[in-house]
Parts: structure tokens; C-alpha cells; sequence
């Protein structure tokens, strides 16, 4: 059974840093590709940050330069570092994983981060 479980989500002031953690499990963490997704106010949800079995990364253009995804395959854990954070970062991120032999998808419940003005 796969499970992904989020981590380090809070409230922070315009500005400031947080470090998301993904405890992942039940799935090849090296063959793997691993990311994070937001959903905003809006209810969409969009793709923040990804990392191939490798170490390629795509970011959404409104984070690049700001955000940055890593991950400890000890620890089978994603990393997002943010930083500069703003209010329209605010949201629940989830992490995500794509089993590398059968293309299913699967997501953590999520971790809420709020950026106050």
C-alpha cells in the first residue's frame, strides 16, 4: 500500500520560509517521479514542483527562483523548500508520485499553508 504523508505546513508572514516534507512508502522511491501540487482559492490545482527518478526539476513559472524540490532517498523523502513566500502561495500542497511501472498516480492528503500579508 502506497502512502505519501505530508509534513511542516503552517501559517508564515509574507516573506518568510517553509520546508514541506513527504514520507513516502510502499512504492519504488528511486524509480519514481516525485512532486508537489497546490490547490489555491480558486480550487484548481496546479503543478508547483517535480523531480524525475533523476535529478531534472520543472517548477511552475510563479515559483521558480523561489522554491525548490529535493529529495533523501535514506529518508524516502520529498522536500520543498520555499522561500520569499507570498499570500497567493497559500494553499494545500500535496505530494505526488507516479509508480514508474504501472503509471498510477497517487497523493498525500495534503498539508495547508497560509502566507499572511
Amino acid at each position: 500500500q502506497v502512502q505519501l504523508v505530508e509534513s511542516g505546513g503552517g501559517l508564515v508572514q509574507s516573506g518568510g520560509s517553509l520546508r514541506l516534507s513527504c514520507v513516502a512508502s510502499g512504492t519504488s522511491f528511486t524509480s519514481n517521479s516525485w512532486g508537489w501540487w497546490r490547490q489555491g482559492s480558486t480550487g484548481q490545482r496546479e503543478l508547483v514542483a517535480r523531480i524525475n527518478s533523476g535529478t531534472s526539476t520543472y517548477y511552475a513559472n510563479s515559483v521558480k527562483g523561489r522554491f525548490t524540490i529535493s529529495k533523501d532517498v535514506a529518508k524516502t523523502t520529498v522536500y520543498l523548500q520555499m522561500s520569499a513566500l507570498k499570500p497567493e502561495d497559500t494553499g494545500v500542497y500535496s505530494c505526488w508520485t507516479q509508480d514508474a511501472y504501472s503509471g498510477t498516480d497517487y497523493w498525500g492528503r495534503g498539508t495547508l499553508v497560509t502566507v499572511s500579508s
